[in-house]
């Protein structure tokens, strides 16, 4: 427990607070304060909620879920997933109260989505969660933010799991690699062709949402892409979430990229399906409102959210974590398929301090992480397949063990080693699965009025949701958490035994490289059925 003034905001009455577990925060490596923030600065900040404790009970397990073919799986509608993990009405008044009680507004309650969205100038924020709110300044840039925790009143602390919004530095980063080096370049259509994705289905009547923290797309760029292919232009339609817009910036090698890579590849591949874009600013807030929002999107409903953008597990709040841990859960219960790019620069995952570390959201339990190969085809078949590794250089595919989260009950028979880091912990494997990730064997986009080519295991996540959209079309419903059942059938996958990606080698079976390997589509989908 904690009895802190705030600094430097006015005098107020003793109070004694209470400090939420795991929202502890540092300044950004290199970063100063240049200050408080001022007066006139109006802060948005999402106060998440536990789920209502009176409704844990008969809620599904999700691996007991997950192990089940798609013909025998209850998955809840999104009106029962309301009802049994929404957030409890006196949790929700206990906010509401504070809110008013520290002359906050409130702009948003969701009950279904556990979140309340206060608002007020910045000086009656600090004051209300017993912080200091700073401007930042480093070499990267500038952001609003504090340094220890964030603390309520002791009446509250329990319902709360995490306050967001009150650090506006850069969550998270997209995992898409320009072609750097001569090579060999397909379309996602003989990516999908070689790995034997089914025919017969083009993922009709399914949606497929997408996640995306920048950039934009251009509906000429899609038009003439698809065009190209011999293609319809899928329906793309874009939703923003706390402000954020479909806004291309023009340059094809940032964000605007990665938009298309998701778009091009999951259209191509399953060409009737609907496409959905959750544009949300780069922040944990931002992040986990637009997953929270794909995810209870009871209009357009996505059976497959596709995620290409990550950091390394540490620098995510545990609070924020657990965030993203409640939401995840929803998807699995809901029957939506959760794919997240396993990143993009080795077992480091981009940190220089020598540690092996995993990239997140993709270690997360509830999601299908998927890792990045280096193909050759041959005609329309594959010729050979390793580990995409190009470093120093270059990327390679992320993966290794997680330092957060514990080996999942589907993983005990998978051989995944201990942590390469000193002390060898053990912790949930990443990825789970692997698909062509090199550049140099990458894959053709148009971005920006331009023709290019891009790999990075952004192109995995959106091949391997065109695959379980068109699961769920052949099925008659969606794929839900898939994991469980894969672990069940090897069999159904190309095992990658040759290559590396720093700390970890690929090797028979299951490795921290590849996963369970790349897709042999037509048996993914027997398997899960």
């Amino acid at each position: 427990m904690t009895d802190r003034p705030v600094t430097p905001a006015a005098p107020e009455p003793y109070e004694a607070y209470v400090d939420i577990p795991g929202t502890e925060r540092s300044p950004v490596t290199g970063a100063s304060s240049t200050g408080p923030v001022g007066a006139e600065e109006r802060v948005e900040v999402t106060v998440i909620l536990r789920p209502d404790p009176a409704q844990a009970s008969g809620t599904p397990s999700v691996d007991t879920l997950g192990a089940q073919p798609l013909s025998e799986r209850q998955h809840l509608s999104r009106q029962e997933l309301a009802r049994r993990r929404g957030a409890a009405e006196a949790d929700v008044a206990a906010v509401e109260s504070f809110a008013a009680g520290h002359d906050l507004e409130v702009v948003e309650t969701d009950r279904a989505r556990r979140r309340v969205v206060l608002a007020g100038p910045a000086p009656a924020v600090s004051r209300a969660f017993r912080i200091s709110l700073e401007r930042f300044e480093h070499p990267g840039g500038t952001y609003r933010g504090h340094t220890g925790s964030v603390s309520v009143p002791p009446d509250l602390a329990p319902a709360v799991v995490a306050v967001l919004g009150l650090d506006t530095r850069p969550q998270a980063d997209f995992r898409l690699r320009p072609a750097t080096r001569s090579g060999v370049s397909y379309t996602p259509t003989q990516v999908s062709g070689a790995y034997g994705y089914p025919t017969g289905v083009d993922g009709s009547g399914q949606t497929i949402a997408f996640i995306e923290l920048g950039g934009g797309y251009t509906t000429a760029d899609l038009s003439a892409y698809f065009s190209g292919l011999g293609l319809s232009t899928p329906p793309v339609e874009a939703v923003p979430v706390d402000g954020g817009a479909n806004s291309p910036t023009g340059d094809p090698a940032g964000p605007d990229g990665e938009v298309m890579l998701d778009l091009e590849v999951a259209g191509a591949v399953a060409n009737g399906a609907s496409l959905a874009v959750y544009f949300a600013p780069n922040t944990d807030q931002g992040f986990v409102d637009a997953i929270s929002a794909a995810v209870h999107d009871a209009a357009r409903k996505p059976g497959v959210v596709s995620i290409s953008w990550g950091g390394p597990e540490s620098s995510y709040t545990a609070s924020a974590r657990t965030a993203f841990e409640h939401v995840l859960t929803d998807a699995a219960l809901a029957g939506v398929t959760v794919c997240v790019a396993a990143g993009d620069s080795g077992s480091s995952d981009g940190l220089t301090d020598g540690l092996a570390h995993v990239d997140y959201p993709a270690s997360s339990p509830q999601v299908l992480a998927c890792g990045g190969t280096s193909l050759s085809l041959s005609g329309s078949g594959v010729a050979s397949e390793v580990v995409w590794n190009d470093l120093p250089s270059g990327g390679a595919t992320g993966g290794g063990v997680s330092a957060d989260f514990p080996l999942p009950t589907w993983q005990r028979s998978a051989g995944v080693p201990p942590s390469a880091n000193p002390g060898g912990a053990p912790g949930r494997g990443v990825p789970d699965v692997a698909g062509d990730a090199d550049p140099a064997t990458g894959y053709r986009i148009r971005v920006d009025g331009t023709d290019t080519v891009v790999g990075g295991t952004s192109a995995v996540a959106p091949l391997w949701s065109a695959l379980m959209a068109l699961v769920a079309q052949r099925a008659g419903q969606p794929a839900g958490f898939v994991n469980p059942r894969l672990y069940q059938q090897p069999g159904a996958f190309r095992d990658i035994t040759s290559g590396d990606n720093g700390a970890y080698r690929a090797g028979p079976g299951w490795d921290a490289c590849t996963g369970l390997g790349s897709p042999h589509g037509s048996q993914v989908v027997s398997a899960l059925g």
